[in-house]
């Protein structure tokens, strides 16, 4: 068997794995590009995932060599319902201020809670509220079609502090961070997955365009796709999309007849879905 210098890589967990987040970062340096795409598995019941074997635990997937070309995108598929915040305190996954005041107060001002008196009426709405974080030092986390940028996590809001008037959040914040407050939107989801179905379809078809991993598309004579992976997310689906199957319809329609698969759904913390292209 030849063995090839993984350059990226598609990559399934399960999440109940200890240290997970360290293992991800440790096999995003072992690989070229630093690029790992996929998700968590999702089971109502025990989470398994298969690679040349039923497993439960760890993590397993394909490494891609340099000379695969890759065009990947992800959605998150959230409308954002106030600003881009900036993270001012945070101890651990508890998020306390934002722009300098507490964060509980931030959370219900941009969701239209103005008061807590009442926590019970308050819970509808905060169960399907999120929070959009990015490393980016500026408020390009959400581009000018209202959308989420490429490099936002959305993560779950997971526990509130009303003592502290603080929040906690599935996910390891750092100060200076840009956290925004967001919902599920099918609206905002459809036209989201159209826009990145049409921008590997763009770049796919442009001579001129670097692939996004993968040697450059001159040297290249023209690609056309092989093949598909979609990553999608147990909060989203058919239903979340109006009917059977609507989500990769949309897909499929957007990127023609190909060979597809599609990927477990990733846990319910991950909001993301991604979609892989390899291309030749």
């Amino acid at each position: 068997m030849r063995r090839i210098d993984p350059f990226s890589a598609l990559v399934h967990a399960d999440p109940a794995t200890p240290e997970l987040g360290e293992l991800i970062a440790e096999l995003s340096d072992r690989v070229a590009s630093g690029y790992l795409f996929g998700g968590l598995a999702s089971s109502r019941a025990g989470t398994l995932h298969l690679a040349d074997g039923v497993w439960q635990g760890g993590l397993s997937g394909v490494a891609f060599g340099a000379d695969v070309a890759l065009v990947s995108r992800v959605t998150q598929g959230c409308q954002p319902v106030g600003p881009v915040r900036r993270i001012t305190e945070v101890e651990r996954n508890i998020v306390v201020a934002l722009d300098g005041r507490p964060a509980l107060e931030c959370l219900l001002a941009d969701i239209g809670l103005h008061e807590f008196d009442d926590p019970r009426a308050a819970l509808p709405r905060l169960r399907s509220t999120l929070v959009g974080l990015s490393s980016t030092h500026d408020a390009a986390a959400v581009g000018r079609t209202g959308q989420f940028g490429p490099d936002v996590r959305v993560r779950h809001l997971i526990g509130l502090d009303p003592g502290r008037k603080a929040i906690a959040v599935a996910e390891m914040p750092e100060p200076g961070m840009r956290l925004a407050f967001c919902t599920r939107d099918v609206e905002a989801a459809r036209r989201d997955l159209v826009r990145i179905c049409s921008e590997i379809r763009e770049e796919l078809e442009s001579p001129s365009e670097l692939a996004a991993h993968g040697p450059p598309a001159e040297a290249q004579p023209q690609r056309r796709i092989k093949g598909a992976i979609y990553v999608s997310c147990a909060g989203r689906g058919g239903p979340h999309f109006g009917g059977p199957s609507a989500e990769l319809k949309i897909v499929q329609h957007a990127l023609g007849t190909c060979h597809w698969r599609v990927s477990s759904p990733v846990a319910r913390s991950r909001a993301a879905t991604s979609t892989a292209t390899p291309a030749c």
